[in-house]
């Protein structure tokens, strides 16, 4: 028997200002999405897998019905719904008794964005949730139970059963033990397997999951994994899910579509569509031998200090000397607390060294960063660029803006369209790409196209040495390889020296020249990449790996590492055998 159909998608279009802002008719607008035509049946999950910047979050959007309508198009509902009582299910639930009311339910199909449908689409949209994107969207101060609890109370579920209700539904998330706990207090699993809960309160008919597990380390996804395809299978509920990571199509959907800017190229089986986006995941371009220069940064039994008021004196990098060369790709490695943060730090000019010597060559001459001023650290430090985790764009500024007068750079036009549109090509972008995102706001970027606009910042400075504090935390695997052949391409052609301060041990492997190894402050191993990682203990490996989860789920979330007094302090660690524990005051020595 044929599966109903419940939605069905008919050359669906959506256009963008190419500003981002609408201000008139007569401005040049982008396709994000082309002429899309797909059909979910009743109880499916459908996975939408394609790079960042696919148009995976604007289908979703409108599929739920939030945001603009589309500029073309059809979004229609085949659904049953009671005339007497409002009630909307599946319309092959057409002809028998409401549940609510006993009157009987009627078939309909539902354009559901034409403006006459308005109270429909209400109707439609009470029966569907939504998972957001890089929110928790929890009540922080509340405890767990009472999120749920709140839920329940914006579908006007009967208050004498709603305790009971609350309990089952964690109970099917499995987060019974933790339902009297803080929601702010909660992991990053726990909070999203709570948003899961509050979501299946509302008895959709659909649920719109949009990155669900993108933040998550790999056993926390496979369980948010695991609770999805249960809870639809439970429910009979339908699913759309997006990602820009494999193993969520293969462990949780039952077929599956590649978005390739804005268009779908292939609909099929989970495995086969995977097979087909990973097929781009390899890496066969041909870099220039390079000859690294001489050395360009010194440090000489290098040591910073830190007093924290609760414990004392700490030795955050601790006796520590190295070179790094010219035009050398320079990786900084370590478990939380090892002081490479604060390394990099130092050699930016952020922190001064309590001890020891650290120079950087300009030019021909060698600059003491002990010393302040714009002779001596201040010289240096325009030739240095760092780009941080926590990096971020002027929302109201276009990218072209944003590479040019935003940050002090004052070019003529046709100059800053040249050189924003190259190093938007050396930051990963596609020709096409880079001239469709120049005129636009971040606002209207994807997460992986913000990163790379962030690094291009960063590049069209024409810095001499570029520090890159986790540069590849949120990105897609085809993205990695963008990345990394960017940072290639910028050595090749800007003689660039770059340092990578990261817990990605395969990026690590396939970019770095050299890279050093820092346990408690102190450097372990420094020589050529493989050596080195070679020495890290199977421990270590393990707790580096599950930091590149943390530290995407700590950005996606919107958490800012733990900021200190003093002007800045090594991030406030978990790990019992970090360094740098939490403490409410720090100061620099």
């Amino acid at each position: 028997m044929a599966a109903t159909p419940f939605i069905t998608i008919k050359d669906l279009c959506m256009d963008f200002p190419e500003t981002g802002v609408a201000t008139d008719e007569n401005q040049t607008m982008i396709r994000v999405l082309d002429n899309i035509n797909l059909e979910i049946s009743e109880g499916e999950i459908v996975g939408v897998i394609g790079r960042s910047g696919c148009g995976k979050t604007v289908l979703i959007h409108l599929i739920r019905g939030i945001d603009n309508a589309p500029t073309s198009g059809q979004i229609i509902y085949h659904i049953s719904r009671c005339e007497k009582c409002g009630k909307i299910e599946f319309q092959s639930k057409a002809g028998t008794a409401c549940p609510k009311c006993g009157d009987e339910l009627v078939a309909l199909d539902v354009d559901f964005w034409n403006p006459e449908n308005e109270k429909l689409k209400t109707e439609i949209m009470r029966r569907t949730s939504l998972m957001f994107q890089r929110t928790f969207a929890l009540y922080g101060d509340d405890r767990v139970i009472e999120n749920v609890l709140r839920a329940l109370d914006d579908i006007k579920y009967p208050s004498e059963k709603a305790i009971d209700r609350a309990a089952d539904l964690l109970d099917e998330v499995r987060l019974t033990h933790r339902m009297t706990h803080v929601a702010r207090d909660l992991s990053g699993g726990e909070k999203q397997r709570v948003v899961l809960a509050r979501q299946l309160a509302r008895e959709p008919l659909f649920l719109c999951a949009d990155e669900p597990t993108g933040t998550l380390d790999p056993k926390t996804a496979n369980i948010v994994h695991d609770l999805l395809k249960q809870a639809a299978h439970k429910q009979g509920m339908g699913m759309i899910i997006t990602s820009h990571f494999s193993q969520v199509l293969e462990e949780a959907c039952d077929r599956a579509v590649l978005l390739d800017d804005g268009r779908i190229t292939k609909v099929g089986m989970p495995d086969e569509i995977v097979a087909e986006f990973m097929k781009d995941y390899h890496d066969d371009a041909d870099y220039t031998v390079q000859e690294v220069g001489q050395p360009i940064i010194k440090a000489e039994n290098l040591l910073k200090k830190f007093v924290a008021v609760d414990r004392g004196v700490i030795n955050a990098v601790n006796n520590v000397s190295f070179e790094i060369n010219e035009r050398e790709i320079f990786g900084i490695i370590g478990v939380s607390g090892g002081g490479k943060t604060t390394l990099s730090k130092m050699i930016a000019g952020i922190y001064e060294p309590t001890k020891g010597s650290l120079t950087v060559r300009v030019g021909d001459e060698w600059i003491d960063m002990k010393k302040p001023g714009f002779m001596f650290r201040g010289r240096a430090k325009q030739y240095i660029s760092l780009l941080h985790q926590e990096y971020d764009l002027y929302p109201h500024r276009t990218v072209i803006d944003n590479l040019t007068d935003a940050i002090g750079l004052e070019f003529p036009k046709e100059l800053a369209t040249r050189k924003a549109m190259i190093t938007l090509k050396m930051a990963g972008f596609t020709d096409k790409k880079a001239k469709d995102v120049l005129n636009r706001l971040p606002g209207s970027l994807s997460e992986g196209e913000k990163h790379r606009v962030a690094l291009a910042q960063v590049l069209i400075r024409e810095p001499r040495i570029i520090l890159l504090d986790e540069p590849t935390g949120t990105m897609d695997p085809i993205t990695k390889i963008d990345v990394k052949h960017s940072i290639m391409h910028a050595r090749e052609e800007m003689d660039e020296t770059f340092i990578i301060v990261s817990h990605d041990m395969e990026f690590v492997r396939d970019v770095c020249d050299r890279c050093m190894f820092m346990r408690n402050g102190e450097i372990v191993a420094i020589g050529e990449t493989d050596k080195v990682l070679a020495e890290l203990s199977e421990a270590e490996l393990i707790i580096m790996k599950e930091a590149v989860s943390a530290e995407r789920q700590r950005v996606e979330a919107g958490v800012a590492k733990k900021a200190t007094l003093a002007g800045g302090a090594p991030e406030a660690e978990e790990d019992e055998n970090a360094l740098h524990k939490s403490t409410e005051e720090m100061f620099e020595m």
